[in-house]
């Protein structure tokens, strides 16, 4: 299994961007897929998780600003980040595993699959 994610940079408060996290050798179709982030200093906190049925689940820092969806065709996920506050910045890390229920999607250690991180700089 191998997670490819992709999509950082430094913008300023209120700007945009958005990561993609590319899964493959996933012989399951009961993929989940999710973002962590890690500040500085910081503990690994969960995103954003969306299942394989397209269920979106969000952490309330993020509610409303960003967006989680996916392509089944191509097991990739993406996360539109809107309205970015220097909260924000950290690394963003993608990670996914199958046979998820929702209530396990956001915790860290139900994933056995990550990705390499990418940085996110908001500055104000």
């Amino acid at each position: 299994v191998q997670l490819q994610a992709s999509g950082g940079g430094l913008v300023r408060a209120g700007d945009s961007l958005r990561l993609t996290c590319a899964a493959s050798g996933f012989t399951s179709r009961y993929v989940t897929i999710a973002w962590f982030r890690q500040a500085p200093g910081k503990e690994r906190e969960f995103v954003a998780g969306i299942r394989w049925n397209r269920n979106a689940i969000y952490a309330d820092s993020v509610k409303g600003r960003f967006t989680i969806s996916r392509d089944n065709t191509k097991n990739t996920a993406y996360l539109q980040m809107n309205s970015l506050e220097p909260e924000d910045t950290a690394v963003y890390y993608c990670a996914a595993d199958t046979g998820l229920i929702a209530s396990s999607v956001p915790s860290r250690d139900q994933y056995h699959n990550w990705g390499q991180g990418t940085q996110v700089t908001v500055s104000s």
